[in-house]
């Protein structure tokens, strides 16, 4: 899993708190099944813009896993403003699936 940042400590806090988000259709977190693709900070407007995908495009739960990884986040930082942008470039695989995903999954 690589996720692309501009702040390697507060995303490694990030991905901590993203765990607890849970695909609700798999059972596994956006952090193991790889859907989280970049977090940045921009400190001077306090801002946390998170680049993410879905499984698929027609997930039905699409819209509550991005609003739950939004309300992670703004528990985690609190005077931050969360902005997510869901993205399909490039397309999920399971590829992007972490080794600890792999074994919930028993890959």
């Amino acid at each position: 899993m690589n996720v692309i940042t501009n702040n390697n400590l507060k995303c490694t806090i990030s991905l901590a708190v993203l765990q607890d988000v849970v695909d609700p259709e798999i059972g596994l977190n956006v952090v193991d099944l790889g859907l989280i693709y970049q977090v940045d900070f921009d400190e001077a407007e306090k801002i946390i813009f998170v680049s993410m995908t879905l499984t698929t495009q027609f997930c039905p739960m699409g819209e509550s896993i991005v609003n739950a990884v939004e309300q992670a986040l703004l528990k985690a930082f609190a005077d931050y403003n969360v902005i997510v942008n869901l993205t399909f470039n490039p397309q999920w695989t399971s590829e992007r699936i972490s080794e600890e995903g792999q074994e919930f999954l028993n890959r």
